[in-house]
């Protein structure tokens, strides 16, 4: 059974274009308790729909994707070129966010009044942020924590890259047993995924009113009066976001890939729009690798491997946000940032990006990060908490479009592209 792809995404781009206008008319006439109160659980019960089977559709599609390889230089070479193509296009997405930055100078002519009231309004968030990052374990701790002591609780608490390695060294071990042995396991878990993915189709028939209600709940809760304030900035972050999905990733299909660009963005829209609303690309991702298989034609070794990855670690919008956001708050400061500073910028982004979960807000954590290793307070996050959660909607999209963009390239490569 296929999802009616036209129509499914015609009813969510209705249901978020609905929530949009509900969200501000609650918004406007102060009803915004009512929003989240009784709308917004709806889009809460989406979510956990899909969180729910995240980590058992990672686990069962990668175990079999990899047991299914029979060569382990394979799953070596569809690794590299993942982590090879995540690495560079986020550098290049923060390279688009500070060259945008010192061009249209977002925070230049802010008032100091203005300054005064945003750092005022966003201090309380910023602080639960600057806690977070505080407390955020060192390079070498999370290289140690890809390893699960306990697989049962990484499965528990969700941690997806303990299960992504648990799912490998069990698909490797598979192949090196007695293929009679092998096949009743990879056959058990291959009916596992196929049974998830048939749930997968189920929860996304109440996606639109999930989506609806995600939406109002957002825009209730904030509002576009601080959009207006802070415009420039939010601009110039939505123009690099759509930069580098016009240039970076439509230069890439193009380049190592016979697939239309008009045959991929259409594929891709559901998973769009989900990552859009709900502001995770974990929670996302049994749409996203069901897009890509059926929609794009990407074989289930590709997607059970490159679409988790990238779910965990490919953050090319957040890593482009956080370009922007940096020297946005340098330009309020009057700090002039050298090219010593930016390149740290780059270096920074793209390795905090690494192990960070896709889930909302976590750009914020990254941020402060980022900010730490060029001297610039934390305190000035306050700057730009009113619009973040906005940016963190157009940013996840962006994350999802490179996780989908990188399996196509990557199984292209491989021969693993089939005709759709």
């Amino acid at each position: 059974m296929k999802l009616p792809k036209l129509q499914l995404y015609t009813k969510i781009f209705i249901g978020l274009l609905l929530g949009i206008v509900f969200g501000i008319t609650a918004n406007r006439l102060g009803f915004s308790d009512f929003v989240s109160d009784y709308v917004k659980p709806v889009g809460t019960v989406f979510i956990r729909l899909i969180s729910m089977i995240v980590v058992p559709l990672v686990f069962a599609s990668l175990l079999v994707g990899t047991a299914s390889l029979n060569d382990v230089r394979k799953l070596g070479r569809i690794g590299g070129k993942t982590i090879a193509f995540y690495l560079c296009t986020t550098a290049i997405a923060i390279v688009i966010g500070l060259l945008l930055a010192n061009v249209l100078k977002p925070g230049a002519g802010l008032s100091p009044e203005t300054k005064e009231q945003l750092m005022l309004d966003g201090k309380e968030q910023a602080d639960i942020k600057i806690e977070t990052v505080l407390e955020k374990p060192t390079v070498t701790d999370t290289l140690l924590n890809l390893i699960p002591r306990n697989p049962v609780k990484a499965f528990a608490e969700g941690r997806i890259l303990q299960v992504i390695f648990f799912a490998l060294i069990m698909g490797i071990a598979l192949t090196m047993i007695p293929a009679g042995r092998a096949e009743p396991v990879i056959k058990f878990f291959a009916g596992v995924n196929d049974v998830i993915i048939q749930i997968v189709h189920i929860i996304m028939k109440i996606a639109p009113y999930g989506v609806f209600a995600l939406i109002a709940s957002v825009i209730g809760d904030f509002g576009l009066g601080i959009l207006l304030t802070l415009l420039k900035y939010a601009a110039v972050v939505i123009i690099g976001l759509v930069l580098h999905v016009v240039i970076t990733y439509s230069l890439a299909l193009k380049i190592f890939t016979r697939l239309k660009l008009g045959t991929f963005f259409r594929g891709i829209r559901p998973a769009q729009l989900i990552a859009f609303s709900s502001g995770s690309s974990s929670a996302t991702l049994p749409v996203t690798m069901e897009c890509a298989e059926e929609n794009l034609g990407v074989s289930l070794e590709v997607s059970s491997f490159a679409l988790p990855l990238g779910a965990t670690i490919n953050m090319d919008g957040t890593a482009l946000f956080q370009g922007v956001s940096a020297v946005f708050i340098a330009q309020v400061l009057g700090m002039d940032l050298s090219l010593s500073q930016q390149l740290t910028i780059v270096l920074t982004a793209t390795l905090a990006s690494v192990g960070t979960a896709g889930a909302p807000g976590v750009g914020m954590i990254t941020l402060a990060m980022v900010l730490q290793s060029i001297g610039v307070p934390l305190q000035c996050m306050a700057l730009i908490m009113g619009v973040e959660r906005i940016l963190d909607m157009c940013r996840t999209a962006v994350n999802i479009t490179g996780d989908l963009s990188c399996a196509v390239v990557v199984a292209a490569s491989e021969g693993e592209l089939k005709a759709i």
